[in-house]
């Protein structure tokens, strides 16, 4: 058995880059093992997705690989024996529609039928998933529009040619599906995976900035729902912030997002809002004491109306993932108050 250099990787992580992973096939020649079934298994209308489970630190050992979590929407890409492409979300919506770019390219695989599972995303200029983009791209719940640039970044393949490959381990599988998509335009990409450490990968894949990474045991079998064979680490950074104002909300107690700031050289900065993290008790509690310190006016420059705004000399500790091209917060979360000696030491402020 040869190594073959993973060549079809798209963009998002330097880390991914050299990867080598074993095949003893022909680029392009999509190769089922010989002790399979001869092409006799009936395609399946729907599989529901092998799902990966939260884990607070990546596994450590050889028989765990790692790949970049992409942060878009999962699909699998129905390739059947008409040429007809079908797309299917989670739960088995048909999204064929809404992904052409997608569609085109899966059609000029070169396989007689397949179903490759993988995620739609839309990338930045850095090579980064950009979900809200994604969001944009498709419009309003009603499913109207398309995200005609959406890539699909293929992780696993889960029928080919006549043949089921889901009792198969995951290494062998992803040889079949790298030679199955070398046909395959840019629409339809390899996720590059890696046998390394996974400590030093989840690293790496943080400090650019990305969600967070996916551990998935090489010898597993592909099984639906969460079975514990996929593991995903998520890129958690956690800073402190001053709470310059909340949107009163009729529940959790009384605050439905407190809206927080940074302290810069020239003064403090908007940075967002979290919106979770309290209780219905700490919320009512933690709205005691930003009521005590009310001030009229926004202590920051926002035009935002509907905010109870407060002298800025509370700090929160919020867990996020990252920044937004505009300088807001990501998915963050309200983790408790620092001291307020702390935090006048921290933000540079004294009290008002």
């Amino acid at each position: 058995m040869r190594a073959r250099q993973m060549s079809r990787s798209g963009p998002g992580s330097e880390a991914l880059k050299g990867t080598v992973v074993p095949s003893d096939t022909t680029p392009g020649e999509a190769h089922v093992p010989d002790d399979s079934a001869p092409g006799d298994d009936p395609m399946p209308a729907h599989i529901e997705p092998c799902l990966a489970s939260a884990a607070a630190k990546p596994p450590r050992g050889s028989s765990w690989s790692f790949e970049v979590e992409w942060e878009g929407y999962r699909l699998a890409v129905h390739i059947e024996p008409s040429r007809e492409v079908r797309l299917l979300t989670r739960d088995g919506r048909d999204w064929t529609t809404r992904f052409p770019a997608i569609v085109a390219a899966a059609k000029q695989i070169v396989v007689d039928s397949a179903i490759l599972d993988g995620e739609a995303v839309i990338l930045d200029r850095s090579g980064k998933s950009d979900f809200l983009a994604l969001q944009q791209a498709l419009g309003g719940r009603e499913g109207k529009d398309s995200a005609e640039f959406a890539t699909l970044f293929a992780f696993d393949i889960l029928y080919l040619n006549g043949q089921d490959l889901r009792h198969l381990p995951l290494s062998q599988r992803r040889e079949i599906l790298a030679d199955a998509i070398d046909s395959a335009p840019p629409g339809i990409l390899l996720s590059e995976d890696v046998i390394a450490d996974g400590e030093a990968f989840y690293t790496l894949a943080c400090k650019l900035g990305l969600e967070g990474i996916i551990a998935k045991r090489l010898d597993a079998p592909y099984r639906s729902g969460r079975g514990g064979e996929w593991l995903k680490i998520k890129c958690i950074q956690s800073e402190t912030f001053a709470i310059v104002g909340y949107e009163p909300s009729v529940g959790y107690g009384g605050i439905g997002r407190l809206l927080l700031a940074a302290a810069k050289a020239d003064g403090l900065v908007y940075v967002g809002g979290a919106g979770n993290g309290w209780t219905d008790a700490a919320g009512a509690a933690l709205k005691t004491r930003l009521d005590a310190r009310f001030v009229p006016r926004p202590p920051i420059a926002t035009q935002r109306t509907g905010v109870r705004w407060v002298s800025p000399v509370l700090a929160a500790e919020i867990e996020f993932r990252g920044w937004t091209d505009d300088g807001k917060l990501r998915h963050a979360t309200y983790k408790g108050l620092r001291d307020e000696a702390d935090a006048a030491k921290i933000l540079q402020l004294g009290e008002a």
